[in-house]
């Protein structure tokens, strides 16, 4: 099963997007609220390579964006090969 972390802010409605779909696929996930803690988001800015908003998702290392890009590889076929592996 793949290593899947979500960076997130409490309430962000892209968030919750993005969690639900990977809900939906039956994909664990580790969630880590940074938007209060400045030591979390500058890990996930790091990480991300300048990325600074909500949220920021990793499988398995690999930087996927966020919600949108999350969604646009589901839409290609790109996601369920990545949660697999």
């Amino acid at each position: 099963m793949a290593e899947i972390v979500i960076y997130t802010k409490p309430g962000c409605p892209y968030c919750i997007r993005a969690m639900s779909l990977l809900d939906r696929k039956g994909a664990a996930y580790t969630e880590i609220v940074a938007s209060n803690d400045p030591a979390k988001k500058a890990e996930m800015v790091a990480r991300s390579n300048g990325a600074a908003t909500f949220p920021q998702i990793f499988i398995n290392d690999q930087h996927i964006g966020g919600c949108d890009q999350l969604h646009a590889l589901d839409a290609k076929g790109g996601l369920d090969p990545l949660l697999a592996a």
